[in-house]
């Protein structure tokens, strides 16, 4: 029976890329076999405990999990559905690579139209010389690109999303974190607006992880410490990010200039940032999550990728400490302005603050 369901899924998405004919339905095929795949190896995760082959490090790690459900489900009120009851194997430790792709010039995505989510700026590959491949053709054509690995996944409710063994071996914090994160999605998609969606659950799976974890185990605790010390990181970067974009927004403007002047000078932007992360940024961090960024690559793209897990963070942050640290309430709120003005959630959740 759970094959079958799966089937008339495949059929449903290629037909409905083949109507529109927005989508390569060989690629939408592709992504649908490779979820029934992973579908087809769930197996329920108190089976998986109770299973005396299963070590110990991987039963404490699945009771996490169960218990971080159990928590975003009762106290978050987040819609879990049947997510994360069910553990799955995959091949890989990097699932699928995520790239992105820009304009040098500007600050414009490429972006891609899929159907229910709408057009986002990404396109996730499971297979890795087609991303690889799909990256070199957009560069041909003149622009940066960012190829990215990634380790989960969410269908935002459609089917029961597993645990995949790509994520188990995330950090206490972080592990719990993803979770909340992915169940943030099945609770509230904005289409169309991938950036609120993303950088909305990175804000409800830092401060539930905090809440988890204080709650649990004590505001001195060495978890509840490292998850608040990862947000204030989440924080800083967010708003190292917001400066540097602002900077070069300022260079792009300047269209008078050719384009090959206004790239110049965005690579002395580049330049500049390197050392102020170096001098400013490094040294007040409190994680290892950011470590070493003025080494790597830095272009539109990858800017652009990046930033669509830190932007306006703060602005989640000042209404959670309006509705006094009530962390159940102030989701609920957000996510009901969010849906209710879906064309600039943003704004909506400004609004809360009037």
């Amino acid at each position: 029976m759970r094959m079958h369901r799966i089937l008339l899924t495949l059929l449903a998405v290629a037909a409905m890329a083949v109507i529109t004919l927005t989508c390569s339905p060989g690629y939408l095929l592709r992504a649908g076999v490779e979820e029934a795949r992973i579908l087809s190896r769930r197996r329920p995760i108190p089976h998986v405990i109770a299973d005396p082959a299963t070590t110990p490090e991987t039963r404490r790690r699945l009771e996490l999990v169960l218990q971080a459900r159990t928590f975003a489900d009762s106290y978050l009120e987040l819609d879990a559905g049947q997510s994360f009851t069910t553990y799955s194997w995959v091949d890989s430790d990097t699932l699928l690579m995520v790239l992105s792709a820009a304009r040098k010039e500007r600050f414009e995505p490429y972006t891609w139209w899929f159907p229910i989510v709408g057009r986002v700026p990404y396109k996730g590959y499971f297979d890795f010389a087609e991303a690889d491949a799909a990256a070199a053709e957009l560069a041909a054509a003149g622009y940066d690109t960012y190829v990215r690995p990634s380790g989960a996944f969410s269908t935002l409710g459609w089917f029961n999303d597993p645990l995949l063994n790509t994520i188990l071996d995330y950090g206490d914090v972080s592990l719990v974190n993803t979770v909340i994160h992915e169940l943030l999605h099945n609770t509230l998609f904005v289409p169309g607006q991938v950036a609120f969606n993303e950088s909305f659950a990175n804000f409800v799976g830092d401060r539930g992880s905090i809440a988890f974890f204080c709650a649990r185990e004590g505001e001195e605790s060495e978890r509840c410490s490292l998850a608040r010390a990862s947000w204030a990181d989440n924080l800083l970067y967010g708003a190292f990010l917001s400066s540097l974009v602002a900077e070069l927004e300022a260079v792009y403007a300047r269209t008078h200039l050719p384009v090959a002047r206004r790239i110049a000078l965005r690579e002395e932007v580049f330049s500049a940032a390197r050392a102020r992360f170096r001098a400013e940024l490094e040294p007040a961090l409190r994680t290892r999550s950011f470590q070493g960024w003025a080494e790597r690559e830095v272009n539109n793209a990858t800017l652009i990728g990046t930033r669509l897990y830190y932007q306006r963070l703060e602005l989640f942050e000042e209404v959670y400490q309006r509705y006094g640290g009530n962390l159940a309430a102030a989701i609920a709120a957000m996510a009901a302005a969010a849906a209710r003005t879906p064309g600039a959630p943003f704004e909506a959740v400004a609004g809360l603050l009037d």
